[in-house]
């Protein structure tokens, strides 16, 4: 049947058979094409709605005889995309449904208000790309900035003629490329309802874990075309972009949530359901995406080549991504089919993967999620292991030790880039907090504190909370400086917390999704007063650029290589060789080494008393230079370090950072 005989009017429109593939809205020269599936609806219309109010203008039954298979289809012709917003109704139901696959979606433009969503038709793109080249950072250089896009330039501080938007995370990229990170990992920007709290119109869902729309970038951010000029600018100051994305649950929620869109057109498709027909919850949050139904499967690699391909993004964060080993009837898989399609879909080849390898529902995969040589993890084991050293918990200096070099306990054979490195993240305290706050404090949260993580392993280093003593906030100065120097001296991927860098705090906050103010805003005056500890951190991951030890792909051995004067890892004490692994030790010292190339030697001391420490002779040909002691004010000092031979000492609660360099002619070089 050709496409002129089965033309037909519909409720005054004229229509015509679509393809069943792509799914979604397709401008055409004939008019617009629509493809919907449902494998349960018996009926299906296609509602068209006007743009600016959203009523509804027509109400289109799709014939039978367009249908393929389970794809309801039709080409409404003549129809100009910008006249008409639409929608979807399953066997005549009230609920308007939104099309999966809109690529982009109305109705929340304004940060706030509660949204009428309806989905737009999109005309083929016309962005100018110019000559833009995605950065391709090799895994073992990366180092990763989380941000979120409003919270980021929200506060009257930043200084941004767009604050809380993509424009305005545009206008912090040269801060960006001179704090020397090459990676912005982006909190949910798929499309999402912040009002969706139920009975707290007072609280904002600001995280965003809680998507609408997997292929709308979130409209009050900005425009597809402001989402594709940031990252296009991105690009071109080296730095990668990777979003978190969140396939585990919908903003659809329990039976007690909105009907949106999967609930209506395939309920028992799209979520883990139980025998009883309820929903599992293993994402805490009501719902679980049926991820490795077929369907499913091969909705979340469209949404992703969506995005790898329309935005030109390097990445993808998983959230709660153990939820995606997980069979129809919600047991682990063996042999997950999504991740191995992730793993070695053609499309994606080039982009990263990095998976939270848990998920509320207490599958715990740090080290053992499948990842089929392409897969790199949050190490949440790598978070616990710093902290608890950093507080002096019996047995944490032989803990931290495998943490330093890319973990091999848990990730031997696939790499150090295999972990992502972090101390903090969105999900809990800052690292200011993190040195002020033994007890969460979530008051503002609506929940009687008693949301948010209780085992935080943090200390308040004498005093909770804020205070004007200065010892105090000279030793809580010192311990971030130790936590950064620590994770930035690491083998494996290091990823900071936005601000973290100039001590942002939450007030004790340590699951502030809900707080859209000051609470999560970050204030850019506090960049201003830390100055020093912006410069710190500059010269962080300068120093980690500068030495390939810290950049090793693969994890250090121990063994002597011939004519090497060390291994390529070695640990020591107070005396070269003779590190102490007991339970009461608090002070880990480790020697990276390539022959010919590069030597570092950092000494941590979690005591509260000073360590005299002798490291071991610098390699010939070179002498030892400090380039970090946090025990120090100034943290940096860059100079050489005289009378080794009588111990350097490390003060408490110090890291002290040595770099060999080559004596030549005149001096040290």
């Amino acid at each position: 049947m050709t496409a002129v005989a089965a033309e037909r009017w519909v409720d005054g429109f004229r229509v015509a058979p679509a393809r069943p593939l792509p799914l979604g809205s397709t401008v055409t020269p004939e008019g617009i094409s629509f493809a919907v599936g449902s494998s349960t609806a018996r009926r299906m219309s296609l509602v068209l709605l006007d743009p600016e109010r959203g009523d509804v203008l027509a109400d289109l039954p799709f014939p039978e005889e367009y249908r393929v298979g389970d794809v309801w289809t039709m080409t409404v012709l003549g129809l100009d995309p910008e006249l008409v917003h639409y929608a979807y109704r399953a066997d005549g139901a009230d609920a308007l449904l939104l099309d999966p696959h809109a690529r982009q979606l109305a109705g929340g433009e304004v940060w706030g208000q509660r949204p009428r969503y309806r989905a737009r038709v999109v005309p083929p793109d016309d962005f100018d790309w110019g000559d833009e080249r995605a950065p391709r950072v090799p895994v073992e250089d990366l180092v990763v900035y989380e941000l979120h896009v409003r919270g980021y330039t929200r506060h009257d501080s930043s200084g941004v003629a767009a604050p809380g938007t993509f424009a305005g995370l545009r206008e912090k990229i040269p801060y960006l490329r001179e704090l020397g990170v090459n990676c912005v990992e982006l909190m949910p920007v798929f499309e999402f309802d912040e009002t969706d709290i139920a009975g707290a119109p007072e609280r904002l869902n600001t995280w965003g874990y809680h998507p609408v729309g997997f292929f709308a970038p979130k409209a009050s951010y900005g425009s597809p075309h402001e989402f594709k000029q940031l990252v296009r600018d991105l690009h071109a100051a080296g730095i990668e972009v990777v979003l978190d994305v969140v396939f585990n649950h919908t903003g659809e929620g329990d039976h007690r949530g909105p009907t949106q869109s999967f609930r209506g057109l395939d309920n028992g498709v799209y979520y883990l359901l139980t025998p009883d027909g309820d929903y599992y919850n293993f994402s805490g949050t009501g719902n679980t995406l049926n991820c490795n139904h077929p369907v499913v499967r091969e909705f979340i690699l469209e949404s992703l080549r969506h995005w790898a391909v329309e935005y030109r993004v390097d990445g993808f964060r998983f959230d709660l991504a153990s939820i995606l080993s997980r069979g129809t009837d919600g047991a682990p898989l063996p042999n997950p089919p999504l991740l191995e399609a992730l793993a070695h879909d053609p499309v994606l080849a080039d982009r990263k993967l990095i998976a939270e390898a848990w998920d509320a529902g207490g599958l715990y995969q740090v080290g053992s999620f499948p990842s089929y040589g392409r897969w790199m993890e949050w190490n949440g084991q790598y978070r616990d292991a710093l902290r608890r050293f950093l507080v002096a918990r019996p047995g944490s200096a032989g803990e931290l030790a495998g943490r330093l070099i890319g973990s091999p306990d848990l990730y031997g054979g696939r790499g150090t880039g295999a972990s992502v490195n972090f101390v903090t993240c969105h999900d809990g305290f800052t690292l200011a907090d993190l040195v002020s706050y033994d007890h969460k404090h979530n008051e503002a949260n609506g929940e009687d504190n008693r949301d948010g993580h209780d085992a935080n392993e943090s200390w308040n280093c004498g005093w909770e909370g804020p205070t004007s003593d200065p010892e105090v906030l000279a030793l809580r100065d010192r311990q971030v400086r130790n936590a950064l120097t620590l994770l930035m001296v690491s083998n494996g991927v290091p990823m900071l917390l936005a601000g973290d860098e100039f001590g942002r705090s939450q007030r004790g906050n340590n699951n502030a999704y809900c707080q859209d103010n000051d609470i999560t805003w970050v204030d850019w005056e506090l960049a201003a007063r830390n100055l020093d500890l912006v410069a710190f951190v500059r010269e962080l991951t300068g120093f980690r650029a500068r030495h390939p030890v810290l950049r090793r792909a693969a994890h250090p051995g121990g063994d002597l290589p011939d004519g090497w004067r060390y291994p390529p890892v070695s640990w020591h004490g107070v005396r070269p060789w003779e590190p102490d692994w007991s339970a009461e030790s608090r002070l880990v010292a480790m020697l990276l080494h390539e022959e010919g190339v590069d030597t570092v030697f950092v000494v941590a001391n979690t005591d509260l008393v000073a360590a005299p420490v002798v490291p071991p002779p610098a390699p010939e040909g070179t002498a030892w230079h400090v380039f970090a002691d946090t025990g120090r004010g100034d943290s940096v000092v860059g100079g050489p370090v005289d009378g080794l031979a009588d111990g350097l000492v490390v003060g408490g609660k110090a890291v002290v950072v040595l770099e060999a360099r080559h004596v030549s002619e005149g001096g040290l070089r």
